[in-house]
């Protein structure tokens, strides 16, 4: 007898992120004290890395492993930086930022006021990662923020 499953499993968003950070196990006692992560499975190689792992920060899962080079799965602190970031949406961005800081990160523009309705700042976790953190402040039209954007580039 055939058991139905779901294509996308309870729990996960079509589009999930997926971390490669060298260190992941110190990663995900970071990502719980600076962003409040909840850890929610953890799958360790007998070699002792961290094969799978996956948090919830909010309502979005995120995936993360450690670096397997043979396997072309490498971090940025490797790569020497990273062309993806993570944008997050918090209730109190000002509070998120500093509580992320306090545990290791590091401001790479600090929080303010944008002419697009949030209020965000920019953050690099200790393994590389960048993270865009924001919390909603305006809703604006789109000839409003057109306008806007005029003025402020």
């Amino acid at each position: 007898m055939t058991k139905s499953v779901k294509p996308i499993p309870d729990g996960y968003h079509q589009v999930t992120a997926y971390l490669v950070v060298k260190g992941a196990a110190e990663a995900l006692t970071f990502y719980q004290k600076a962003f409040g992560a909840i850890e929610r499975m953890r799958f360790t190689t007998p070699a002792g890395t961290i094969g799978h792992a996956e948090i919830m920060i909010g309502e979005s899962c995120v995936m993360l492993a450690d670096e397997y080079p043979e396997m072309n799965c490498i971090g940025p602190k490797t790569l020497g930086g990273t062309s993806v970031s993570l944008m997050v949406y918090v209730e109190d961005v000002d509070h998120f930022v500093e509580r992320a800081v306090n545990a290791g990160a590091k401001v790479l523009r600090p929080v303010q006021d944008m002419f697009y309705g949030d209020r965000t700042g920019t953050l690099e976790d200790p393994f590389g990662h960048q993270w865009h953190i924001a919390t909603h402040i305006e809703d604006l039209t789109q000839e409003e923020l057109e306008e806007r954007a005029k003025s402020h580039m």
